[in-house]
């Protein structure tokens, strides 16, 4: 079976929930090209994600952001995975319902933070309480994510193929977005 894809899917989520884990199996179901957006910033900024964080600060960040989703929303179709806080921004949102779809991954905080707590490269988790901040930030930007044209529920023990294979599903139910060719 062969798959057309119709716009850019955009995967939206917290860190955490597989957005980049999750685009890049959905894309090599479907023959598409995946793209991470804050790969495309890190590599235009030759920085990385933390480094930026730490010399330019967060507003700053969040333009670089929202230009480069800007950029590859106009390129070719693809699976496009963007940062945990980028759906918050009304402008990106607004942009992804015009060229895109938005796939919200919503994972529960128990399993973001099975996910996360061993890891040092989320700058937003360098506080004495991570698990504490995590979920401050989860019930900030959950009402955002809420807003994403496709939700897909996270569920843990599922593995990556079968998340792909969700998404797909939540996808193919749209003739807008997928279909098979």
């Amino acid at each position: 079976m062969t798959f057309d894809l119709k716009k850019t899917v955009v995967m939206v989520g917290m860190m955490g929930a597989g957005k980049t884990a999750v685009g890049r199996a959905v894309a090599a179901k479907l023959g598409v090209p995946f793209i991470d957006s804050d790969a495309e910033i890190e590599k235009a900024a030759n920085m990385t994600i933390a480094e930026i964080f730490e010399r330019d600060g967060e507003p700053f960040f969040r333009r670089k952001e929202t230009q480069v989703i800007e950029r590859l929303l106009e390129e070719e179709r693809c699976i496009l995975s963007t940062g945990g806080g980028a759906f918050l921004s009304e402008e990106n949102r607004m942009m992804i319902a015009d060229k895109g779809v938005a796939v919200w991954l919503d994972a529960d905080v128990d399993l973001l933070w099975s996910r996360v707590r061993h890891k040092d490269t989320r700058p937003l988790l360098r506080t004495p309480d991570p698990r504490k901040t995590l979920e401050e930030i989860f019930a900030q930007r959950v009402p955002f994510y809420s807003q994403a044209e496709l939700p897909v529920k996270a569920v843990a023990g599922l593995s990556i193929e079968e998340m792909a294979d969700r998404v797909i599903g939540e996808m193919a139910g749209r003739d807008d977005v997928l279909t098979e060719s």
